[in-house]
């Protein structure tokens, strides 16, 4: 529903800036986004935040990079997928 994604876009705004190992809180970044991906279907999204929550510290950077990029992935899906809808509900 548009209530979920919106939740998933406000996460995302919350916790991407701190998906770097300089944050202390990366991890449970990675793990409330893994959730939150995997609540809208974002299954590589959660599996690369899975990753970088077992990662150590000295390879988690890299990891990282590639949660901001599925991040950013996902919420671009989002955008479209909303957009789409708002297109649908002024034809009907």
């Amino acid at each position: 529903s548009d209530e979920i994604l919106g939740l998933f876009v406000h996460q995302a705004s919350l916790w991407a800036p701190m998906l770097t190992v300089d944050q202390e809180g990366w991890r449970d970044a990675a793990h409330t986004l893994r959730g939150a991906g995997g609540g809208i279907g974002a299954k590589v999204l959660a599996q690369a935040c899975a990753e970088a929550e077992a990662a150590d510290e000295a390879v988690a950077q890299g990891i990282l990079v590639r949660v901001r990029d599925e991040l950013d992935r996902a919420l671009a899906d989002v955008a479209a997928y909303r957009h789409e809808m708002a297109l649908r509900s002024l034809k009907s």
